[in-house]
């Protein structure tokens, strides 16, 4: 695979992918939720807090001047960057999400009526589907969903039916998330147009990877994050056509956003500073502006390609995978990969890819929907960015094809110092504490669990599911009056869940109450480096389990 992109030159320009002597090299494939930012944009945002920090718009003062100037010199790079008529459209948010949600409030909830329909599509992320949701639930609206084909395109036969006099407003998304779909969206917005609707486009997605002209679009708003453009985090854009902005009222109230305030009235600033109340991330418009200018070096048709590319190249080398299906099947898409690999959980897949120093997203990515529509809980997804290479396509997939082995136990053995083993009483955790380094932990527990005995589909009852993990995890804790013992058994759809499972059954199953109330089991885990090694969202289903358990324990020694 060959690219005109010097990927190498733009790698050394981001200080995160540089080596490091203390951790293994990152190979960092979940740019879709958000991008690495390049020293420059590090910079920015360091040279405003060192140099021009001071509140922008409300003071005499030269620092204000100079902060002010290089707040709104942002706000022109973003109106250069997407092509706005005008600086006065480009309204500063928190991100993407936080601009639909204005649009929601101040175009929504004031001019949209019972009886009308709002529009969107099965590709949506949440951010793009509540907001519509509830607004149509408070006005007595009408929220109608556009279907997607088998290889998760938009069916634009769908869209045209759906279409009506009726429908006030069209969101959608300019490139899904999740599936890297890319909409046909110049004919989506004239045909939504043509039914009188207005439009609003989710660029999220699609900021970084291609070209954005809103008057060519010709779309009535338009929201994007820094975040996925290797800019910072906390910051945004609103486009919106200037007369909608002209009749939108304010959402938010408080400095800035005012002209004139008496006790009896108030007097609303102009577009786009009647939109920003408050004092704004003066910083984060910095950092986007720099962000910007390093994405305007590049040539965004070739950045797509590589991407495009990348992914393809990935494919061709896991395909023959035992089980694999994809789900990122569109002709026209971004470098996004989605699938999932049959008997292995995405968590499993993700957490043991981490541990080779391989990023990847696994989940529904906050596309439910559209999950549900492929009768699937989430997929494990991998997104390229102009920095990624082929050798790191190649570590991951070699990575992928060890973890989906059938597991073999061939761990490296060392053995504990005296000390150490004076301290370790329990067997299982000297052996996790036997093996070298955590992949091979990891494998062990998943050993582990493969020894509880799966549960029938009757015993996965919804009462016996544990909240707050993030598989689903199924517990029943039963208490022998005549022995005074807890009977423990448990069952995960996830492997690592079940190795987990069976650590912490390890330590309570045939214990007392007593026993199960007082006894510090985080110790014994932290000893083993558990609260290192797992994810937050991991750590914090294992802490349900452990409360579960111990809130029986607790009910019990209360009633007696």
């Amino acid at each position: 695979m060959t690219t005109s992109l010097n990927v190498k030159a733009i790698r050394k320009l981001f200080p995160i992918l540089q080596p490091s002597a203390n951790s293994q090299p990152l190979v960092y494939l979940d740019n879709a939720a958000t991008t690495q930012k390049p020293l420059t944009v590090i910079q920015a945002i360091n040279d405003y807090y060192q140099n021009s920090n001071a509140n922008v718009h409300r003071a005499s003062h030269q620092l204000s001047t100079k902060a002010t100037l290089g707040f709104e010199k942002a706000r022109q790079t973003v109106q250069q960057f997407i092509n706005a008529s005008t600086s006065a459209e480009v309204i500063w948010t928190r991100g993407a999400t936080e601009a639909i949600n204005l649009v929601a409030y101040s175009y929504g909830y004031h001019f949209i009526k019972a009886g009308d329909e709002i529009l969107i599509t099965s590709l949506e992320h949440h951010a793009n589907i509540v907001p519509w949701q509830q607004l149509a639930k408070a006005k007595g609206a009408k929220l109608k969903v556009v279907s997607i084909n088998e290889a998760g395109e938009l069916n634009k036969q769908d869209f045209s039916k759906k279409l009506s006099k009726k429908t006030k407003l069209v969101c959608l998304s300019h490139i899904s998330n999740a599936i890297g779909t890319i909409n046909p969206i110049h004919q989506l917005i004239q045909e939504a147009h043509d039914a009188g609707a207005l439009v609003l486009v989710d660029a999220a997605q699609s900021a970084a990877h291609t070209k954005l002209d809103v008057q060519t679009l010709s779309c009535d708003f338009l929201v994007f994050s820094g975040h996925k453009l290797y800019g910072p985090t906390g910051i945004g854009v609103l486009y919106a056509k200037r007369a909608l902005l002209d009749m939108m009222p304010p959402w938010q109230m408080g400095g800035e956003m005012i002209e004139q305030v008496t006790l009896e009235d108030t007097r609303f600033n102009c577009v786009p500073f009647k939109f920003e109340a408050g004092t704004p991330n003066i910083a984060g418009a910095f950092g986007l502006a720099s962000a910007i200018e390093f994405i305007n070096q590049l040539d965004l048709n070739q950045v797509k390609q590589h991407e495009i590319a990348l992914a393809s190249y990935a494919e061709s080398l896991i395909q023959h995978l035992p089980g694999i299906r994809f789900y990122s099947k569109a002709n026209d898409r971004i470098g996004i990969i989605s699938f999932l690999i049959k008997g292995h959980h995405p968590q499993d897949i993700g957490l043991l890819l981490d541990q080779k120093g391989i990023a990847v997203r696994v989940g529904h990515h906050c596309a439910m929907p559209l999950m549900q529509h492929l009768n699937i809980n989430g997929t494990i997804r991998a997104s390229f960015a102009v920095y990624n290479t082929t050798q790191e396509v190649e570590q991951f997939a070699n990575a992928l094809a060890d973890i989906c082995q059938p597991a073999t136990m061939v761990p490296t053995h060392i053995e504990l110092a005296s000390s150490e083993q004076n301290h370790v009483e329990n067997n299982l955790i000297k052996k996790l504490l036997s093996f070298n380094n955590w992949d091979q932990r990891y494998r062990h527990l998943m050993q582990l669990g493969k020894q509880l005995s799966p549960w029938t589909d009757q015993q996965k009852t919804d009462d016996k599911l544990v909240p707050g993990c993030e598989s689903r995890v199924w517990l029943e804790i039963t208490y022998q009056v005549e022995t005074n013992q807890f009977s423990i058994t448990a069952d995960s759809d996830a492997r690592i869940m079940k190795g987990l499972l069976a650590l912490a059954i390890n330590f309570y199953d045939g214990q007392s109450p007593d026993f199960i109330e007082n006894y510090d089991i985080t110790t014994e885990f932290s000893r083993i480096g558990l609260d290192k090694h797992l994810s937050p969202s991991r750590a914090n289903g294992l802490i349900a389990i452990i409360n579960r358990i111990k809130h029986e324990a607790g009910a019990v020694n209360s009633s007696e």
